[in-house]
């Protein structure tokens, strides 16, 4: 793809930073810039592609209205500034959105959220449920519970951990800077010396980490390193990233317009990434043994119903892989179970409908779900 419009892709997850949605200096929301923004989001919005927001600001928010001195927080100082401002992000984009007739929902985050497999289905499934009711999930660290053990530390490495949950196609970092440069913008001394921006990434390469500077480098502090970090996360899993200026207003038509960004390509579609890492990167579990219609079911690209299931085997927990076996035994393709073994092993063979009634909750209708499955070749 030499060039590309943004509504080619289904699903685009966007992260818009703290400096560019909070002046500082006044304490208060860039409330025209963030109109601009959410006017692009309602122009893809209308040509029905899902739409993911992860927005920093909280703590700068929660700042402001408590009128906090400025300099560095301590944790607890900072936990406290964010439960006032995550109530300010979260008012402020339910009414921006609310103009244009679209629902937001929040969902805030954690680093187990994405990492620990149970909570990281969850996630998911609650993002996917907003998504199908056609709301903007709006997403952040939970500030207000992280500590410095168990948080991400900055906005793009979650945004590309939320952009692999979904299965997106493109995240979108909003940034102080319009891409990548061979050098650090800032330090250009001279006109002869002035930094080559780089348009496009095929691949990110020792040579290319350089350009984002070192650890310990003014310019990487929470600045260009995490990108880095984050583009590695997102191509892996067969997301598009794109660097771009949240300076300007209606940045996201600027980038559709040909503006100034960085595209870091992904080899694959997120898709493909995530049934390889299924079929290849897991260690089964459990197994579990299906009938011949639920085979024929599954060769039609249907999920996989607890109806279907005649036999379960192993230890295995909710998200764990599990290989599927037809009625001779034999592997037939794996996947991601929606429920632990002792579940179901209670519910198999049974109807979708009667899974309240056995198990006491109303659990996902399928027992592995088709985006979940990868069936072997035949």
């Amino acid at each position: 793809m030499s060039s590309f419009r943004l509504d080619q892709f289904r699903r685009i997850v966007i992260k818009v930073g703290s400096s560019i949605l909070v002046d500082s200096e006044a304490g208060a929301l860039k409330e025209a810039w963030l109109h601009s923004l959410v006017s692009d989001l309602a122009a893809l919005h209308g040509r029905k592609r899902d739409l993911l927001v992860v927005s920093s600001g909280a703590i700068a928010l929660g700042r402001a209205v408590l009128k906090l001195r400025p300099g560095a927080l301590k944790l607890e100082d900072s936990q406290a500034a964010a439960a006032v401002g995550q109530i300010v992000l979260a008012r402020t984009w339910t009414e921006a959105l609310a103009r244009h007739g679209i629902a937001a929902g929040q969902v805030l985050v954690t680093l187990g959220d994405t990492e620990e497999r149970r909570r990281y289905l969850n996630a998911r499934s609650t993002i996917d449920k907003l998504l199908e009711w056609r709301a903007v999930p709006v997403i952040n660290e939970n500030d207000t519970v992280a500590t410095g053990e168990i948080r991400y530390g900055d906005n793009d490495r979650l945004a590309a951990r939320v952009a692999t949950m979904v299965s997106a196609d493109l995240l979108v970092l909003l940034s102080d800077v319009d891409g990548l440069y061979d050098a650090p913008p800032e330090r250009a001394v001279s006109k002869r010396q002035k930094p080559k921006h780089i348009p496009r990434v095929e691949r990110i390469t020792a040579e290319i980490e350089a350009m984002a500077g070192t650890a310990a480098s003014e310019f990487s502090r929470g600045g260009m390193q995490t990108k880095i970090e984050a583009a590695k996360i997102a191509t892996g899993a067969g997301t598009h990233l794109i660097i771009a200026s949240g300076r300007i207003r209606h940045p996201l038509r600027a980038i559709a317009e040909g503006g100034r960004r960085t595209w870091f390509v992904a080899a694959e579609n997120p898709i493909t990434a995530r049934k390889k890492w299924i079929a290849g990167s897991l260690e089964p579990k459990g197994a579990l043994t299906i009938d011949a219609g639920a085979v024929a079911a599954l060769r039609r690209g249907k999920s996989l119903l607890p109806a279907g299931v005649v036999r379960v085997d192993g230890s295995f927990e909710r998200g764990d892989a599990v290989i599927i076996r037809g009625p001779d035994g034999a592997e037939i393709g794996r996947g991601l179970s929606a429920y632990d073994a002792g579940d179901a092993q209670k519910i198999k063979g049974r109807a979708s409908s009667d899974i309240a009634s056995i198990l006491g909750f109303s659990g996902r209708a399928e027992m592995i779900h088709r985006t979940d499955l990868v069936l072997g070749r035949t």
